[in-house]
């Protein structure tokens, strides 16, 4: 099967509005769009106990399992189903279970530190990157590591001092020279929202 996909790459912070932006795109173009997120390939770790894996950086570039990504978006490309890991926030750990993805025209990649690998940086046609203040960013994540991933206050606060925000200034912030568009406010912004969804219209 010849599909010749377009990539689109989303980073941006954490709690920036990737996710939100990447959902607002697959909503407009539904079945023609597969969606990875590099969250789904974070090492697993299971060597380790829970108290030491919490206590891990997951804002480094090491962090995760790059190069399975890379393989899974050429196979992609070429046509090829993939079955994509799983990841538990509330563990730390790979889940068993790995979900079917399958070719389609538009592929979106989304995560913290996708325009950090120049291999895989390489292989996206759009680089986007959600630029949104860090105040907001830091409520955000807040509100979701303890509302969806059973973290307490003070884990959270704790991680974004000792990890993500320095983690941020290390890859993140500097990553965003390599983006084709800087939206700011994510999925939130309407206007570049809609002048992306016509770009990519224009190419499929």
């Amino acid at each position: 099967m010849e599909l010749n996909p377009i990539i689109i790459g989303i980073a941006g912070g954490t709690g920036s509005g990737k996710s939100t932006l990447a959902d607002n795109i697959k909503n407009e173009f539904k079945h023609n769009i597969s969606m990875l997120s590099h969250d789904y390939y974070y090492k697993s770790n299971d060597n380790l106990p829970f108290e030491e894996r919490v206590k891990l950086n997951y804002d480094h570039p090491d962090a995760f399992e790059t190069n399975l990504l890379i393989e899974h978006l050429k196979q992609l490309k070429n046509g090829k189903t993939i079955q994509r890991p799983s990841y538990s926030f509330v563990e730390h750990l790979r889940e068993k279970e790995t979900y079917e993805v399958v070719p389609k025209k538009v592929i979106i990649v989304d995560g913290i530190l996708i325009f950090e690998n120049k291999t895989l940086r390489d292989m996206m046609d759009i680089k986007i990157f959600v630029d949104t203040d860090a105040d907001i960013r830091f409520i955000r994540r807040l509100l979701r590591d303890v509302e969806e991933r059973g973290r307490t206050l003070d884990s959270v606060v704790t991680q974004y001092c000792t990890t993500v925000k320095p983690m941020h200034e290390q890859f993140v912030e500097p990553s965003k020279k390599y983006a084709d568009i800087i939206v700011p406010e994510g999925g939130y912004n309407q206007v570049a929202l809609n002048m992306i969804i016509e770009k990519i219209r224009s190419i499929i």
